[in-house]
């Protein structure tokens, strides 16, 4: 058998109080809001999601120091956050800056970056058949690449509790067409990844382990020099691939609700497409659930009318949840890809019904379902 995995669970960091957040929602806002006003919108549907630590503030470190436990106690060697830096600046980030780092249990676990480089819409919540409005643009100028590349290398790659892969700190991206559309070219975007570098191998780093999560259009129209997201990859210098979340690859053909043992036979089934599609190592990622219905407008009829008024994913018990890790874990074995990386969505996804952290129905069953497949954490340094 393979040594056992990294697992890295992505995380969603709007459950702090921001102050971009509270100058379209008002003050106190966070996601919280969504959570608790949930309902139920059809028959036998299961909200509103309640969180057995109650509705935290994910900023306060004695907050963070319970989740670091719980997730080195249950087999969650890395939080993989979601970082959001647009052209107006950092965003949702007191959550890391103020909570992860401050807790003083931190180095039980790793931690690395995704740049969310996504548009910002306000689907908080979002109303039928309307198009959400444009909050910040996802791409994003070279003056603000070159202070954020810096502010990651100073604030974060210099962290001993940064996870590292072979040394080199993991920096992974949401969006590969919207990085590429910031530059312009394929190879304006190489260039700025390559000052990038040079930057982390000046403060003495011997690379960055750069991955992409793939998912949807990964090229520009009318972009000449690639023809696919393996050439894309490929040209920018990626170390590795992954994904973020099930339904990003996976239809769900039932409305509302789609079967997650169905869902689990076409993610496992697509493991293997989507990794030979790449020259790069492919991390597998194994989803918990599905249901962004908290994201609507609760006065809207709900139809399967475009994220997130979509179908959910239902019956995925712990049980369940189980299987498919190990699932992914037997593919992993079977490729003899080593000790590599399964990524999970995901650690506090509550508007989307993707979440680990303990609820009243659940309670700990899906960290326990972790633990039961890979044991304890411990394999994240690096």
């Amino acid at each position: 058998m393979s040594p056992r995995p990294t697992v890295a669970a992505y995380y969603f960091p709007n459950y702090h109080r921001d102050a971009k957040n509270e100058a379209v929602h008002g003050s106190g806002w966070t996601e919280w809001d969504l959570v608790r006003h949930a309902r139920p919108r059809f028959a036998n549907h299961q909200q509103p999601k309640v969180p057995l630590w109650g509705y935290e503030d994910e900023a306060d470190p004695a907050v963070m120091t319970r989740k670091i436990d719980a997730a080195a106690d249950h087999g969650v060697d890395a939080f993989i956050f979601d970082w959001y830096w647009h052209d107006q600046g950092a965003y949702l980030a007191r959550c890391l800056d103020e909570g992860y780092l401050h807790a003083e249990n931190r180095e039980r676990t790793r931690f690395a970056l995704m740049w969310a480089n996504h548009d910002w819409i306000d689907i908080h919540p979002a109303k039928a058949g309307q198009v959400a409005p444009l909050q910040w643009g996802g791409a994003v100028s070279e003056t603000t690449w070159e202070n954020l590349t810096d502010h990651i290398v100073a604030r974060y790659f210099r962290d001993r509790a940064y996870w590292r892969i072979d040394g080199a700190p993991y920096f992974s991206v949401y969006e590969l067409f919207r990085l590429v559309q910031s530059f312009g070219s394929v190879a304006g975007c190489r260039l700025a990844l390559d000052r990038f570098r040079a930057k982390a191998q000046r403060a003495g780093m011997p690379d960055i382990h750069f991955n992409a999560v793939v998912w949807g259009v990964q090229i520009l129209p009318g972009e000449q020099s690639v023809k696919n997201p393996g050439e894309l990859v490929e040209k920018l210098g990626f170390s590795s691939v992954t994904s973020y979340v099930w339904v990003h690859n996976v239809q769900l053909p039932e409305f509302p609700v789609t079967d997650y043992a169905w869902v689990t036979n076409e993610a496992a089934a697509q493991w293997g497409s989507i990794a030979n599609g790449f020259r790069q190592p492919y991390h597998p990622n194994v989803t918990m659930g599905w249901d962004a219905s908290p994201r609507t407008v609760l006065s809207d009829v709900f139809r399967s009318a475009g994220y997130p008024f979509m179908a959910t994913i239902g019956g995925n018990t712990p049980a369940r949840f189980r299987e498919a890790l190990a699932r992914a874990q037997a593919w992993r074995d079977a490729r003899g890809q080593g000790a590599s990386v399964i990524t999970l969505n995901a650690w506090n996804e509550w508007t989307e019904g993707s979440y680990l952290e303990p609820d009243t129905i659940n309670g700990y069953g899906y960290l326990e379902a972790i633990r039961s497949v890979f044991g304890r954490a411990g394999a994240a340094a690096g």
